[in-house]
């Protein structure tokens, strides 16, 4: 696995670089952002947002703009506005310095697993298991029904590829609230069901969100 590291801090690059080596990640490290956009394809990248060069949310735009690696921002910048923009601008996730690097593994490993559900939903899914007037389209985040766009939720579209990943599968709320919210789930939340309910009403009759009782749900065409 390959990490792209965006660092400028050399103190905390090569704190990053050991800890992640002893991960098993094999890590590039550049030091500005010119040298970022340069580099050769990689897994996933670490991207600070205080570059010498360039503002790194240009950084992470031009990135997000060439494909679908994930990114996660590693800054100083702990302003909510900074971690907004960040995540609207194509971020995956945002860690604020100071950090430790345990959670940085975690925020990795869970990137990895939310990106590996999306690229699954990009194999096209056998006839009988979604309806072909459903159309996702990841790199915009738009999904269409019969051509139409039907408006969803940051989240309320995270859930749903998530679950059209793999139509059929039962997935326990423990899966979908690491999957999708980047927690653990430690016992009875309204935020997964609401967005539960929200999906079965903007896709009655197309798809089927399945309760089962005590586990989670699983995503089906509707009958």
């Amino acid at each position: 696995m390959r990490v792209l590291l965006v660092e400028d801090d050399h103190p905390v690059a090569e704190s990053l670089r050991r800890g992640l080596g002893r991960y098993g990640f094999e890590v590039e490290w550049v030091t500005d952002g010119r040298s970022a956009l340069e580099a050769g394809p990689c897994d996933l990248v670490l991207l600070d947002l205080g570059l010498p060069d360039t503002d790194g949310l240009d950084v992470c735009r031009e990135l997000r703009s060439r494909g679908d690696v994930p990114i996660i921002v590693i800054s100083a910048r702990s302003e909510e506005i900074d971690r907004v923009v960040g995540l609207e601008l194509g971020a995956d996730d945002y860690v604020s310095k100071p950090f430790g690097m345990r959670e940085v593994i975690a925020r990795i490993r869970a990137v990895l697993r939310r990106s590996a559900q999306r690229a699954a939903t990009d194999r096209p899914a056998p006839a009988a298991a979604l309806p072909d007037r459903l159309t996702i389209d990841h790199r915009a985040r738009r999904v269409l029904v019969d051509g139409a766009e039907v408006v969803l939720a940051p989240k309320e579209y995270d859930l749903l590829t998530f679950l059209c990943a793999e139509p059929g599968r039962l997935f326990s709320r423990e899966q979908i609230m690491e999957a999708v919210w980047n927690t653990t789930w430690f016992g009875a939340t309204r935020t997964l069901d609401v967005h539960v309910g929200a999906l079965r009403r903007k896709f009655s009759g197309v798809l089927s969100v399945e309760t089962v009782r005590g586990v989670g749900f699983r995503l089906l065409a509707a009958a």
